[in-house]
């Protein structure tokens, strides 16, 4: 175990982090760096403004946490982490809280804090004038209000990273998160490009359309890092298909988790009901399942992932938006209930299994109609989905093949 931890903080050592915060990173299962933390982690300590993108499980949110942890500045908020949704921000207020757990280094900030629209905001404000934060890891609409209430001042601020970048860019969120960006660049008194705070945005996926909205922040010199979400689509993840009649759906996904009984399974519910709906009828059959949607309030969204994660629930329905940057370890099986019209759809969904390097199973469940789109999606991908039936009790090719 010794020998574990030491070459755990010698690899991270060698990439420029500190031994302080590369200790505490076998109690997180980390060994060595990922290879998206090897090529991200010396840039951001080089201060260099960043786009980079790797499939889920890969390790993002440590690449840039370790590094930009070990060069906070304080006492005002030095960095701000922007994601879009509840769950994602408080994993990442977790994580660097997890790393800021060290007497080794004192220097190092110890305060943060979740600013989030569904929290209380005097809370909130209170929070920021009593604990000073060095760290805000919000969404921006919150962190934007708060800003223009003149509650919080991003005038240190040294880095700024976007997760989940291609959703906060996305046609909805754009003009929120423009305007909290140009705010920003107002309030560090710089002019774009110039000396200011150092730009990251990441995501599973970033388009040309996300890249060409951010780049009136970044600077000319801007680094990109990209790794092939291919390769663990094609090489990690096993692509299952299975013919169901839109009203047979849901009757389909009880007889395939009889039969295969996953340890967890999270399922997108698509065109086949609200999570809610697909959720009570497999309670009904005592399938123990919890649903996960925008719409929850915090306290049911919390129980329902803290079950998931525990093992408590067995099968979490979820839209795609929740779901978005959730990291639970251990999803065998995705299922979705019908077939998404856009490739980053599928590559998101499937991304929630067969993480770091594990292994993991998507499974579609479509009618004629969705199979079709399904094989359209096969081929634009490059991945091979195989058809699959029931027989028995069991997973069996179809066509007995």
């Amino acid at each position: 175990m010794k020998r574990s931890f030491m070459q755990a903080a010698d690899d991270f050592v060698s990439l420029g982090i500190e031994a302080g915060l590369a200790e505490r990173l076998p109690e997180r299962g980390i060994t060595k760096p990922s290879e998206i933390q090897k090529q991200v982690i010396p840039l951001i300590l080089e201060g260099k403004d960043l786009f980079f993108s790797s499939a889920t499980g890969t390790g993002k949110t440590f690449a840039y946490l370790l590094p930009i942890l070990q060069r906070l500045k304080g006492p005002e908020p030095s960095a701000l982490f922007l994601a879009p949704t509840y769950e994602l921000c408080a994993q990442i207020k977790n994580e660097t809280d997890f790393l800021l757990k060290t007497n080794s280094v004192s220097r190092f900030p110890h305060s943060s804090l979740l600013l989030i629209g569904s929290g209380n905001i005097s809370r909130q404000i209170d929070s920021l004038k009593k604990n000073k934060p060095e760290v805000i890891a919000g969404n921006p609409g919150r962190v934007l209000l708060l800003a223009k209430m003149k509650k919080l001042s991003l005038k240190a601020l040294s880095f700024l990273v976007l997760d989940e970048a291609d959703r906060l860019v996305s046609d909805e969120s754009l003009a929120e998160t423009r305007e909290l960006l140009e705010l920003i660049r107002r309030e560090t008194g710089v002019p774009p490009h110039a000396a200011g705070p150092v730009y990251i945005s990441c995501s599973a996926t970033i388009t040309d359309k996300c890249r060409q909205r951010l780049l009136p922040f970044f600077r000319p010199d801007h680094a990109v890092v990209s790794l092939s979400n291919r390769d663990v689509l094609r090489e990690q993840i096993e692509h299952w298909a299975f013919f169901a009649e839109r009203r047979h759906k849901i009757s389909s996904l009880r007889s395939f988790l009889a039969a295969v009984k996953p340890g967890k399974a999270l399922v997108f519910s698509g065109g086949a009901g609200q999570p809610g709906n697909v959720v009570s009828q497999l309670q009904y059959h005592h399938i123990k399942a919890l649903p996960l949607f925008s719409g929850m309030d915090k306290k049911s969204r919390k129980a329902a992932i803290d079950g998931f994660r525990s093992g408590k629930v067995e099968v979490l329905v979820s839209s795609d938006l929740a779901c978005r940057g959730l990291d639970i370890n251990g999803v065998t099986h995705i299922i979705a209930l019908d077939c998404p019209g856009e490739d980053l759809v599928y590559i998101h969904r499937a991304g929630r299994t067969a993480r770091a390097g594990r292994r993991g199973v998507m499974v579609t469940i479509g009618d004629e109609q969705e199979m079709n789109a399904l094989a359209r999606l096969e081929k634009r991908l490059g991945i091979t989905v195989y058809p699959k039936i029931l027989f028995q009790g069991k997973v069996a090719a179809a066509g007995g093949k």
